[in-house]
């Protein structure tokens, strides 16, 4: 029954993709900024963290995404937000606890708002062209190498699932066409 239940849930998000507004830049944890539109003709995968949840061990298996796909052009973009108030306090506190327990090197903007008014242009993109709100930490959108949203994962979808990877790979075949 669970398992109906979550094939009518992914059915739900199926359809055509959605254009989304990819041209608002981040600002980078590293100093300057990430603008989506660097990555054109890339697939991107963008997912909101947080390094105090219960799903923060998934920083680990995005960076073994990224480090099995990056070479085939796969981007990660990690993106720190309090909007669940399980972030740390500083953009170094969080850079520095990445590092460390994770030895995080994806692309990783500082902390960011991802819902509500505050929401970064690209989240308010994503809510209002595709109706998608981030309900937790670690919620994940994989924008395809044409721009558009290919698919959008809850927290409970790992990094390495099947579904995720299936996607991406789907995505990382197309842009040989």
């Amino acid at each position: 029954m669970l398992r109906l239940i979550l094939c009518l849930a992914l059915l739900a998000f199926a359809g055509p993709a959605r254009a989304i507004d990819l041209r608002a830049p981040f600002d980078s944890i590293d100093g300057g900024t990430l603008a989506l539109t660097d990555w054109a003709g890339q697939p991107v995968l963008v997912v909101n963290t947080a390094s105090q949840c219960a799903f923060t061990r998934q920083y680990r298996g995005l960076q073994d995404l990224y480090n099995r796909y990056r070479s085939q052009g796969l981007v990660v973009l990690a993106v720190p937000s309090d909007d669940f108030n399980q972030e740390l306090d500083t953009n170094e506190d969080v850079k520095a606890f990445c590092e460390l327990q994770y030895g995080i090197d994806i692309p990783m903007t500082t902390i960011t708002s991802v819902k509500g008014a505050e929401a970064h242009p690209f989240y308010a993109s994503l809510r209002d062209e595709a109706g998608f709100v981030p309900r937790w930490n670690f919620n994940k959108v994989l924008i395809g190498r044409d721009g558009r949203i290919s698919g959008t994962f809850g927290s409970f979808v790992g990094p390495l699932s099947a579904d995720l990877t299936g996607q991406i790979e789907a995505e990382l075949a197309a842009a040989g066409d």
